[in-house]
């Protein structure tokens, strides 16, 4: 491992030149104009690969805030004006720079989060697609047209953009998630500031990067895509700006409850993606061969760092033997270590603070009475942030069990009898985001599928809880947050909706027949 993550990090100064980034960059960017003070601090990123500095960014202070906000205020009132079709042309062209950048930034994820180059690169593909979903967006803002009571008279709805966008990203997906609100957002004639999380500022500098090119070469002013790179206050600040109409956040429940109340205190508006305690069915009528394979990816992706990862496994009590030994046998062979050598399956946590979590829901878990079937310890060897993943038998109730934890740790939990009782278990949770049933049973997936069937915001039947496609929203129900984002008709949130009522005539008759004579 050594030697092969040694030599992509002596090429890392190319990589990160080729995106646009220099060793130590400015606290914030509007489109190529950087800025910050001379004297700001920096935070220095490292590689939870290896612990190696990739780079220092410097973080942004009240001064840069207000001057990124002014900018993209000016911007707005540019862009707002801008034809939908050609501003989906736009996003079109940042899609083909996406395109043509997509094995360094791929590579850069990977550096950068851990993840498997096979996962990085997939995240940068995300981007390129929801690029080309918005592009065809651009010319289907729709709305309706009613009929009125009132004669000569015509009435519709049209929809109109909001203004600024503040986005406040993870570090798990530091560049898809970011582009599904910024590109719909951005056809829809918003402008956005992104706040990513500190811990992977560097994929959206070269994100940064890449589309101020674009906007430069088409003679577009910087604001209408913003970079802003902080800790939590900078979140703070953009949750309470009025300025902002709305605010997409995507993390903790925790934080997204401190989002939510802030914003809320000013009558604006969230889309909150947060936390996801996801299950997997597994019935007596399931092909086991297809669910284990995707019970394994869906619970070991990313090292467990999805807020999509299959965290509860239910399986019924005559396949539920054959189910914990197929998966004992395959995650004895999961190859952990570096993520990117092509072979790899599983790369690091993110840094010690995971690592800590994951060791600390294990003794609590078993303490509740789990029993560890596999996995759990620490692999020095390879650095300090590598962890086996683990599977513990347990049940539903435990409070470990109830909670989320960012790591590769699966609960396997039996039921008994009629397929409702899995879902029982299924919903008895706090969050609501993703879930998953395999069975062959026309009745269990309808059941499943129903509307006293699965609560979560994404429902699939024979296929596993993560790998969401771009087209459908995306999103998942109560501590989960509610929002929408990415596919269908998402895009509404990033815009306003006005009804107009026209009069052709020549009086003026009034609604349910009210008489008003002067």
């Amino acid at each position: 491992m050594e030697t092969a993550v040694s030599v992509y990090h002596q090429q890392v100064s190319q990589l990160l030149e080729t995106l646009g980034i220099q060793p130590v960059n400015p606290a914030y960017s509007t489109g190529l104009q950087w800025g910050g003070q001379p004297s700001a601090p920096t935070r220095n990123i490292f590689s939870p690969i290896d612990g190696q500095l990739l780079a220092s960014v410097k973080i942004a202070d009240k001064d840069d805030y207000e001057l990124v906000v002014e900018k993209a205020q000016e911007a707005f009132k540019l862009w707002r004006r801008i034809p939908a079709p050609q501003r989906g042309e736009i996003v079109r062209q940042i899609g083909q720079a996406l395109r043509q950048h997509k094995e360094a930034l791929g590579t850069l994820v990977t550096l950068e989060v851990g993840k498997i180059l096979q996962e990085g690169l997939g995240e940068v593909q995300e981007m390129i697609d929801i690029c080309d979903f918005a592009t065809g967006l651009s010319r289907q803002l729709y709305g309706l047209t009613m009929h009125s009571e009132r004669p000569e008279h015509r009435m519709y709805e049209q929809w109109h953009p909001l203004g600024i966008i503040g986005i406040i990203s993870a570090f798990n997906f530091p560049v898809a998630v970011w582009s599904w609100n910024a590109m719909i957002a951005a056809v829809c004639g918003n402008v956005c500031i992104w706040k990513p999380s500190e811990k992977t500022p560097l994929c959206a500098i070269a994100c940064q990067h890449i589309i101020g090119k674009v906007l430069k070469e088409n003679h577009l002013p910087e604001g209408i895509f913003n970079l802003l790179i902080g800790g939590p206050s900078l979140g703070e600040m953009l949750a309470r700006d009025s300025r902002l109409p709305l605010i997409s956040a995507t993390g903790s429940v925790r934080m997204g409850k401190k989002v939510a109340q802030a914003v809320a205190a000013r009558l604006g508006k969230t889309i909150l993606e947060l936390g996801g305690n996801n299950a997997v069915i597994i019935t007596e009528h399931a092909n086991l061969d297809l669910a284990i394979r995707a019970v394994v990816f869906g619970a070991v992706g990313t090292c467990g760092q999805r807020c999509t990862t299959t965290r509860r496994l239910i399986v019924h009590e005559d396949v539920y033997d054959d189910v914990r030994d197929h998966l004992v046998k395959v995650y004895q062979r999961i190859k952990i270590g570096n993520p990117l050598e092509p072979d790899t399956l599983v790369g690091p946590l993110i840094d010690a603070a995971a690592v800590s979590n994951f060791q600390k829901a294990l003794e609590q878990v078993q303490a509740e009475g789990g029993k560890l079937l596999i996995g759990g310890k620490l692999i020095p060897t390879l650095g300090p942030n590598y962890v086996e993943p683990a599977i513990v038998e347990a049940e539903n109730h435990y409070p470990t069990v109830q909670e989320e934890t960012f790591a590769p740790i699966l609960y396997l939990i039996k039921y008994r009898g009629h397929v409702q009782n899995a879902i029982d278990l299924q919903n008895n949770v706090r969050q609501g985001l993703s879930s998953a049933i395999f069975t062959d049973h026309l009745r269990q997936a309808e059941t499943f599928l129903s509307a006293w069937g699965s609560d979560c915001g994404i429902a699939n039947v024979n296929i596993g809880t993560s790998g969401a496609e771009i087209g459908g929203a995306f999103g998942g129900e109560k501590e989960t947050g509610g929002g929408r984002e990415s596919g269908s008709d998402a895009w509404k949130a990033y815009m306003r909706r006005q009804t107009n009522t026209i009069n052709f005539s020549s009086s003026l008759p009034l609604a349910q027949g009210i008489k008003f004579e002067i």
